[in-house]
């Protein structure tokens, strides 16, 4: 049986509470379609752990990094770690490792371990180790005269390229980026050579802070993000002992740009907290971090993921673009992501209940002209590509749409 309801039209921007409903008025005229959708938010990120303008917020009120990692992650107290890490380097989306010519450079056979210290013709340009049969790997040399490649090695099984201080990986399209340490030609998924750089766990934060990080910001602040980018690697490295690499080079992972982003304000971070990391009962936490908190941290699966007001993340000055945000959504988007016809409002059905506004959001409720349908917020979030699922949308009018009552179930 189908009945006659209420659809949803933005009326202005002011929000619906968590529990509002939608106020219905004298229907609108036919033929009147569904609106774009104006939705307002708070924050960057997931908001677990160190609100990175936070940290900066933080450092502009006189706090120590202790301070502000107490305060971030709540219970842990302070580690040292050492040692190396392994990154897989996405740019690189060749079936080799294609280097150019540098003074010191070598290769050497992971199979064997023996050391082949390469020549320095002077018209060799180019290095390239490359598979070679089903498990192997060769060793090629590029001449700039000839503009030909020679076969100068073969191996049983995987080489990579050591020796200099920085070594120079040609990309796909040509360009160089530079790695200290090691560059590794490995067969991560039996399907082809990846690349993996193998350097001091020190060296490669040099990479990953100012990737993370303002560079110009408060010392506080950055060894704040030295201290939880050195924890976020060495968590996972500990959980990667049965893979070719430990860590990834994106954000899915830690933003890695190599020797070419090093600054020094993010090397002096790193030097003046060399090797500290945080632990929770003797044990390196999953230090994570995002760009902004919104007000009020987010909990997690952890003790000291816990959610709390921070005042820190809207700190006078500290310059967050993201405390509040406001998107729109087309009414083919809003369809795309609930499935329940024209939308006739979409309101918060729970929040935290910690911080402005009643706090981030948990689920939130579609109602359209099919039905009605539950999403978390975390799945709207990602559905809709916003910055955090920390949301809110506008007061309603109504529209004159069939609708359909039953109900859909989230998915």
């Amino acid at each position: 049986m189908r009945k006659r309801v209420i659809a949803a039209v933005v009326l202005s921007s002011t929000l619906v509470s968590t529990t509002a409903h939608a106020r219905e008025i004298t229907p609108a005229a036919a033929g009147v379609t569904a609106p774009d959708t104006a939705i307002t938010g708070r924050g960057f990120g997931h908001g677990r752990g160190l609100s990175q303008y936070g940290a900066q917020g933080a450092a502009l009120a006189g706090k120590s990094v202790k301070q502000i990692l107490d305060f971030y992650y709540p219970g842990t107290t302070t580690g040292k770690a050492t040692g190396s890490i392994r990154v897989r380097i996405s740019a690189d989306t060749t079936d080799g490792v294609r280097v150019a010519v540098v003074n010191g450079l070598a290769v050497r056979s992971l199979a064997t371990g023996k050391l082949y210290t390469l020549p320095k013709a002077s018209t060799i340009d180019q290095w390239s180790i490359d598979p070679n049969g089903e498990h192997g790997t060769e060793l090629n040399s590029y001449d700039a005269t000839t503009k030909k490649w020679t076969l100068y090695k073969t191996f049983t099984g995987m080489a990579q390229f050591e020796g200099a201080a920085v070594i120079g990986l040609i990309l796909p399209s040509g360009a160089v980026r530079r790695y200290r340490g090691v560059l590794r030609a490995i067969d991560v998924d039996g399907a082809h050579l990846d690349t993996v750089n193998v350097l001091p766990l020190e060296y490669y934060l040099r990479g990953v802070v100012p990737r993370e990080a303002v560079t110009s910001w408060r010392p506080a602040a950055l060894q704040a993000q030295a201290v939880a980018a050195r924890t976020y690697s060495v968590f996972h490295r500990n959980r990667a002992t049965a893979r070719a690499y430990d860590l990834c080079d994106t954000t899915s992972c830690q933003v890695y740009g190599g020797y070419d982003d090093e600054e020094t304000s993010t090397n002096n971070a790193i030097a003046d907290t060399a090797g500290q990391i945080r632990l929770y009962n003797g044990k390196p936490i999953i230090a994570e971090f995002s760009s902004s908190n919104g007000g009020a941290t987010a909990a997690g699966d952890v003790p000291y993921q816990l959610t709390k007001v921070d005042s820190w993340d809207a700190y006078p000055k500290n310059g967050n673009p993201n405390v509040t945000w406001k998107v729109t959504r087309t009414a083919a988007e809003m369809q795309a992501v609930f499935q329940v016809g024209t939308i006739r409002y979409v309101r918060v059905l729970k929040r935290t209940g910690v911080g402005p506004g009643g706090g981030r959001a948990l689920t939130v409720q579609a109602v359209g002209s099919r039905g009605s349908r539950v999403l978390t917020a975390d799945q709207v979030r990602i559905r809709l590509h916003l910055r955090s699922s920390w949301i809110s949308f506008p007061a309603v009018r109504s529209l004159d749409i069939s609708t359909d009552s039953s109900v859909v179930p989230g998915r």
